[in-house]
């Protein structure tokens, strides 16, 4: 094992790439706003894991399956921000530390939350990030990187569709009788 070690960019700078043809300012701008979403989905998939692990009851392999989906999707999503921005000139942000600080949301409690309560706090985290989202879409657009701008909108898509069936599992309709809640 080499005992060299050498920083080839320190944490929280910027180089923009000079193939990609951004100017230094606007690269900065787009590196601070992907860092942020990174961050953010980061604790999403961390608080959407947990609840994969935790959930009981009645609906639970139907729920359990689609929290591991979701949290796959959020998994995938924060690789494609940290190479976004990486490509940009950027260094994403990395260690769970690092990415709570910088991240727009707040993760639920370390307890065991029923899961009505737990979905709605999931749905209520990704009703923040896709508002932070469409802004830094705007941002992407604005600031003239449109491949940027296009991935968030990919990825607002499937924030959206798990916002929407987590409205859904909220809803009062259930095969549980009254029953068994009681």
């Amino acid at each position: 094992m080499s005992t060299q070690e050498s920083v080839r960019q320190q944490a929280d700078t910027v180089e923009a790439s000079e193939a990609l043809r951004l100017e230094q300012e606007k690269v900065e701008q787009l590196v601070e706003a992907l860092n942020t979403d990174l961050a953010a989905t980061y604790v999403l998939y961390h608080q959407l894991k947990k609840h994969h692990w935790n959930v009981e009851g009645a609906e639970f392999l139907n729920i359990h399956e689609y929290l591991g989906e979701a949290a796959a999707d959020a998994e995938e999503a924060a690789d494609e921000l940290a190479e976004r921005a990486q490509a940009l000139g950027g260094v994403p942000l990395a260690g769970g530390k690092r990415l709570e600080e910088n991240a727009p949301v707040e993760p639920e409690g370390d307890d065991v939350y029923d899961i009505r309560t737990s979905l709605h706090n999931d749905m209520e985290m990704y009703g923040d990030i896709i508002e932070t989202v469409r802004d830094h879409v705007e941002l992407a657009e604005g600031l003239g990187d449109h491949a940027t701008a296009e991935m968030l909108r990919e990825q607002l898509i499937t924030l959206e569709e798990h916002a929407h069936h987590l409205e859904h599992y909220l809803e009062d309709d259930t095969l549980v009788l009254d029953s068994a809640t009681n």
